[in-house]
Order: C-alpha cells, then sequence, then structure tokens
C-alpha cells in the first residue's frame, strides 16, 4: 500500500498507471468480446468509412472496424510484451545471479554470451530469431526475450557482485545455509526493486519491438489484429485514410509513453538518493 501512495502522489506515476490501467481495460474487454464490431469482419459497403457516430475511429480498406482492431491488437500486444519480459527477466535474472555466485571462469563465460548478445542492435537480433523460426506470436515471444535477457542479466549481476560479499551472507553460510536459501533470501530479495523497474522499462521497448516485427510482416500474421500491422496496412493510404494511421500510431505511442513513466516514477520512489534529496 505504501508503493501504491508514492506511485499516485508522483506526477509522473500518475499518468503512466493511468494509460497502462486504460489499456488493460481496453485488453480486458476485447478479450471477454466488450468490442463495438466484429474485428476481422469485412464489411465491402462501409470501406474506409471516416470517423463517424458509428465507426468512432473509422474502417479499413476492407471496411473493418478500426477501433475493435485496436483494441484487439492493444491484447495482442500486451500479451506478447508481458510474456517475453516475463521470460526475459527470470532467465536474466537467474544467469546473473549465478554469474555473479560462481565467479570465476562461470562469470566469464556467462558475461561474454551476454555481450554478444547486447552487441546486436535489438531489432536485428529479433529479426534474426524470427528469420530462423520463422513468423508468428510465439515467435516473437521469443525473440523479444532473447534481446531483453541480456540486460536483466545485467542488471542483476550488478548488485549481486556486491551483496555476496556482505556480512549477513557470510552469517548464513557461516550457519549453513544452502545456495540456493542464501540466493533467493539474501540475494534475490535485495534485487526485487531495481528489476521491478527494469520489468516496467522493458515493457516499453518490447511493446515496440513488437509493433516494429508486426509491420515488418514477422510478427502477428492476418487477419489477427496487430497494432503494427495496422500501421503496415495503412501505409499506402496515409493520404485518402489518415486515421488508419493516426490511431493506431497514436496507441503505440501513449502504451510506450505509459511503461516509460510508471517506469521513472518507480526508479525515483525506490532510489535511495532521490528520497534523500526530497527529505
Amino acid at each position: 500500500m505504501r508503493l501504491l501512495r508514492a506511485i499516485a502522489s508522483h506526477p509522473s506515476g500518475r499518468i503512466g498507471g493511468v494509460i497502462i490501467l486504460v489499456y488493460l481495460l481496453l485488453a480486458l474487454a476485447s478479450a471477454v468480446g466488450l468490442v463495438p464490431h466484429d474485428p476481422i469482419a469485412q464489411d465491402r459497403i462501409n470501406r474506409l468509412h471516416a470517423p463517424d457516430a458509428t465507426y468512432w475511429m473509422g474502417t479499413d480498406l476492407f471496411g473493418r472496424d478500426v477501433l475493435s482492431r485496436l483494441m484487439v491488437g492493444i491484447r495482442q500486444s500486451f500479451i506478447v510484451a508481458f510474456c517475453s519480459v516475463a521470460i526475459a527477466s527470470l532467465a536474466g535474472t537467474l544467469i546473473g545471479l549465478l554469474s555473479a555466485w560462481w565467479g570465476s571462469w562461470w562469470d566469464a563465460s556467462l558475461m561474454r554470451l551476454m555481450d554478444i548478445l547486447l552487441a546486436f542492435p535489438a531489432i536485428l537480433l529479433a529479426l534474426l530469431v524470427v528469420a530462423v523460426f520463422g513468423p508468428g506470436t510465439v515467435t516473437s515471444i521469443i525473440a523479444i526475450a532473447i534481446v531483453y535477457t541480456p540486460i536483466f542479466a545485467r542488471v542483476a549481476r550488478g548488485p549481486a557482485l556486491s551483496l555476496k560479499s556482505r556480512e549477513f551472507v557470510e552469517a548464513a553460510r557461516t550457519f549453513g545455509s544452502s545456495e540456493s536459501y542464501i540466493l533467493t533470501r539474501h540475494l534475490l530479495l535485495n534485487l526485487v526493486a531495481p528489476l521491478t523497474v527494469q520489468v516496467t522499462l522493458a515493457l516499453a521497448w518490447a511493446l515496440l519491438t513488437e509493433a516494429a516485427l508486426s509491420f515488418l510482416g514477422l510478427g502477428t500474421q492476418p487477419p489477427d489484429p496487430s497494432l503494427g500491422l495496422m500501421l503496415s496496412d495503412s501505409k499506402n493510404l496515409m493520404e485518402t485514410a489518415p486515421w488508419l494511421m493516426i490511431f493506431p500510431g497514436l496507441t503505440v505511442m501513449f502504451g510506450i509513453l505509459g511503461f516509460n513513466l510508471f517506469g521513472d516514477a518507480l526508479r525515483d520512489i525506490v532510489d535511495p538518493r532521490s528520497l534523500t534529496r526530497q527529505a
């Protein structure tokens, strides 16, 4: 509750939290079928219909309701983003903890592997994974997870290196605590704050990466709606039907903005130096 109150009192936290909440509600509504129209039903008579009282965001080239497709696209993007970041955070944290704890050649080998992955630009590494395994939602999740695993490994390894030499860890070793107990109760619990901040920031970039892959035709495949796919379909209709690009583009932009603002607020709240400055 204290954390929620701190986020609510932070300007960026309030704005980012409201944006994320709205997106989650739209995604939940689409999951239970609460959409204005069928997102994949084609209506040839109402092709490229401008926004009005019936179609709040207009229709696309096939007469499909843009608002309904946006709601489903948000759900699809959130599924990919949350699943990929969950995998990346679990794998990266495990790699970072074990690398710091074992040290020696284990640390050198694991970190050099992470450095190799970090050397690739995020979108190029994702494209490489998709090119190997083929396009699709599951492949997008795997690709984005591979891209962000090294980041979580670095975030976990740095603090773990300093924590493992602290007195309470040495005391736990003296009392005969197992490695798994020390890693989970003494190291991992002290990494919750920085990892939580990294998760929120990674979600923003995962949304962007998923949209980029779908825009290139390597993510979600038709007829399933996707924000990136909607942007790709609208690139040749910018002058005749600008709403087809404006609404999906704004949806992607505000989604990234929401997670970035929320992550910045969390970083300020959990950073002891920021608390000292505020005091």
